[in-house]
């Protein structure tokens, strides 16, 4: 989870622009630019879901509106105002970029599967949307636990239909600004597949202009996974990243405390409210 929270930090600057001679293979992963958008926001919100046993849509609006200011797209803050609980039907990168911690927590794929499912239903409810979240949290869930990048790419490419054969080098001529989960997909796992380490694995998303907070929470979160860590001091950027000062200068800490916060006991309760 913590590679996807950085992967979303490090890819945040260069979304939109980047620099004269930017390098992808030497650029500092993090810069005074460099800050959390709604992809940290929601991922800490799904880990705050399943170890406080509420309802993802209610988690989604508390901390959407807690923090609403760092670039949701128009759909998902119309359904803030709303205070809405149902899906619209997006087809959207978000219901992926906000799942690493089921593939992380659960103990089996199929709750893996299940739970990410459940996850994108209450904003992501067209058939793209929940098949990004689920492959996702999949690709966390297998990596964790052994399997190969071979294995997880045929699982992707079997279960969900994703074809991820095309190296790298195909897509940085051609990279564009893509929010779809169809877009977004076989590019994050790709960026994955042909990494070595977490790190190389985000620069692998700096090499292709694209959604690159969102595509590098996706794959930094596989590759966090994967490879054991990100093998920086994660505790560290951490703080420096997700404490703020509030608008009375008070320094803000609920993002980062339950982005930290240990891994309690699944209340069983939870299953029973979701499914509700």
């Amino acid at each position: 989870m913590y590679g996807a929270i950085l992967g979303d930090i490090a890819g945040s600057r260069f979304e939109f622009s980047r620099p004269k001679n930017f390098d992808w293979r030497t650029v500092d992963l993090f810069g005074g630019m460099s800050t959390f958008t709604d992809d940290t926001v929601l991922t800490v919100a799904t880990k705050y879901a399943i170890l406080k046993g509420v309802p993802y849509a209610r988690a989604y609006g508390k901390f959407g509106r807690k923090y609403s200011w760092v670039g949701y797209g128009t759909m998902f803050k119309n359904w803030l105002n709303a205070h809405s609980e149902k899906g619209y039907n997006s087809y959207g990168n978000g219901s992926a970029m906000r799942v690493s911690f089921i593939g992380q927590y659960f103990d089996t794929l199929e709750e893996v599967e299940e739970q990410a499912r459940i996850s994108s239903l209450c904003t992501h409810n067209h058939v793209q949307g929940q098949k990004a979240a689920m492959a996702t949290a999949a690709a966390v869930f297998m990596a964790r636990t052994g399997a190969s990048k071979k294995e997880i790419a045929g699982y992707l490419r079997k279960e969900y239909g994703y074809t991820v054969r095309k190296p790298l080098m195909f897509y940085r001529p051609f990279g564009k600004f893509d929010v779809t989960a169809m877009g977004t997909m076989p590019l994050a796992i790709r960026c994955f597949l042909e990494s070595e380490d977490w790190e190389s694995c985000i620069r692998n998303v700096f090499s292709v202009k694209c959604d690159t907070d969102t595509v590098a929470c996706i794959a930094g979160g596989m590759a966090d996974a994967y490879y054991g860590g990100t093998g920086l001091e994660e505790e560290a950027l951490l703080r420096r990243f997700l404490i703020k000062p509030d608008d009375h200068g008070v320094f803000d800490t609920f993002l980062y405390d339950w982005a930290t916060k240990s891994d309690v006991a699944f209340p069983e309760k939870m299953k029973q409210e979701i499914e509700n």
